[in-house]
């Protein structure tokens, strides 16, 4: 709960302490980001949160400082530059005095220390921010290993140092992660320094699941649905041709560099459109930027406890579908997203971030939907209906273009199992029918009769379609429809889990 004015004046009227700091400096971002770290590390468990007050004097007098709702956006934006790892839980506010404003910014306490802002550890000492030596540091470290909560922090406790790639963790990781002027006065040992960036646990002396990953000769022996299923298809289903098949294995430090190099050079293709007599324009399919945005989500939000399904890169003649196993997690939801962000790996998307794969957190949607727009390609389609996947779509420019426009606006679309959606720009509703007219298109490009294995590829992606909303999608009687699905159970393709109202479908 934001604090109350009676609440604000007592910190302005105490010293500053080891939970507050004041400034009149509304800009420099580099203090308060420093400021941020070190409540989020709360070196003495206080469980409390810390306060930054903007528009305060030392004495705690107001500067008569005013505050727009721009201001307050900069300040709390400053959790997901990427600057701060991992991001802490904060709150941005203003209130108005007569004598003033003041912007607070509340920080709560981490449970995955130590924090970082670029590579340092900021900690507090009382009234003063200070550097974290190594017995700080120590303690932020086994802090944070006995209130990991989320899978990536965990030991994985069949796995020993052995298991690791040293000498990759020494030159790719460790320089990335932690500032030259911190290295400079380490002397700690390389489990001592594993386990601050909490990729080694101490406590069962054994590698985190985060370490595992970044780290291991072979991660998918003990996370064996750790790796990415890339199949290119002559069609646009799965019943036909496959042209090609890449399996991307390894760490994430040989893996994300392979999967970026396959994603510019193999999937991107460009040919020159004739514009007019003395200008051509290049014609490109998929922006690899955004393919590339789409990928390193689907690796840095994925469920890996408990799965084994593989993220599935497929290609197809007119489209890219990206699956991958989690659907939206913790605070965010069909309402919210993607305007809300929260992390399921935590420790993922901090050494995403330090590789150089995340430049800012929150934004990849965004991004995504504005390099697809300069493409003058459809909006990215999220297919949220089942509960145990995240699957994207992105249609291929060609094939639109050779067929007609899919959909006429200029924003991401956010799909749910009843066909409603949310615009990302301005939120809003697809309807039904404009769901339907986009499958229309795509199953009349298919020219063919049998629609058994259209259905399956519904199925597939709604795992609640009803049979009303497939016959309207393909143009059929319910009977016929029933005919179909009939087929499809004879011939072990599909079955249909619980009742006809409530249950969901089943592709085999």
């Amino acid at each position: 709960m934001p604090l109350t004015k009676n609440e604000i004046r007592s910190l302005l009227n105490d010293i500053e302490n080891e939970r507050v700091e004041r400034t009149i400096s509304t800009d420099n971002t580099t203090k308060i980001s420093e400021a941020i770290c070190s409540f989020a590390n709360d070196i003495r468990d206080t469980k409390k949160p810390g306060y930054f007050i903007v528009g305060a004097n030392d004495d705690g007098t107001l500067d008569g400082m005013k505050f727009s709702d721009r201001d307050l956006r900069e300040y709390a934006g400053l959790r997901n530059t990427g600057n701060i790892l991992p991001p802490p839980a904060m709150m941005v506010y203003k209130e108005v005095f007569e004598d003033g404003e003041v912007a607070i910014i509340e920080v709560q306490p981490s449970e995955d220390t130590p924090v970082r802002y670029k590579g340092t550890i900021w900690i507090r000492i009382g009234a003063r921010k200070a550097e974290a030596n190594t017995e700080e540091e120590r303690i932020l470290t086994e802090k944070g290993q006995a209130h990991s909560s989320s899978f990536d922090g965990r030991p994985c406790r069949e796995a020993t140092i052995d298991d690791l790639d040293i000498e990759l963790f020494k030159t790719e990781y460790l320089p990335k992660a932690v500032s030259a002027k911190a290295l400079s006065k380490d002397h700690r040992t390389i489990i001592q320094q594993m386990a601050s960036l909490r990729l080694f646990d101490t406590r069962y002396n054994c590698p985190t699941y985060a370490g595992i990953l970044l780290l291991a000769h072979n991660p998918q022996y003990f996370i064996p649905g750790a790796y990415i299923q890339y199949v290119k298809f002559a069609g646009t289903t799965r019943a036909t041709k496959v042209i090609k098949e890449n399996k991307f294995t390894g760490n994430l430090v040989s893996m994300l560099k392979e999967l970026e190099y396959f994603i510019k050079y193999s999937i991107e293709n460009k040919r020159p459109e004739f514009v007019s007599v003395l200008r051509e324009e290049p014609r490109i399919n998929y922006p690899w930027e955004a393919i590339r945005e789409l990928a390193m989500n689907a690796v840095m939000h994925r469920a890996y406890n408990g799965n084994n399904s593989p993220i599935k890169f497929y290609e197809y003649s007119n489209r890219i579908e990206i699956d991958n196993p989690g659907n939206l997690y913790g605070k965010v939801n069909i309402e919210n997203f993607p305007n809300e962000t929260d992390y399921r790996n935590p420790n993922i998307a901090e050494i995403m971030a330090n590789l150089g794969y995340v430049n800012r957190f929150g934004s990849g949607v965004n991004t995504v939907s504005s390099l697809l727009e300069e493409n003058q390609s459809s909006p990215a389609k999220f297919l949220l209906g089942d509960y145990t996947t995240f699957k994207v779509v992105v249609a291929n420019a060609d094939a639109i273009e050779s067929s007609g426009n899919l959909l006429n606006n200029k924003s991401t679309i956010v799909v749910n199992e009843t066909g409603t959606g949310y615009n990302s720009g301005t939120i809003g509703t697809m309807r039904n029918d404009d769901w339907n007219d986009w499958n229309d298109e795509r199953n009349n490009v298919e020219h063919s009769g049998d629609i058994s294995e259209l259905v399956l590829e519904q199925m597939r992606l709604n795992k609640r379609i009803s049979v009303k909303q497939l016959s309207k999608m393909f143009g059929k009687s319910k009977t016929t429809m029933f005919r179909v699905i009939e087929q499809l159970k004879s011939e072990g393709k599909v079955k249909r889990i619980g009742s006809e109202k409530s249950g969901n479908w089943e592709v085999i």
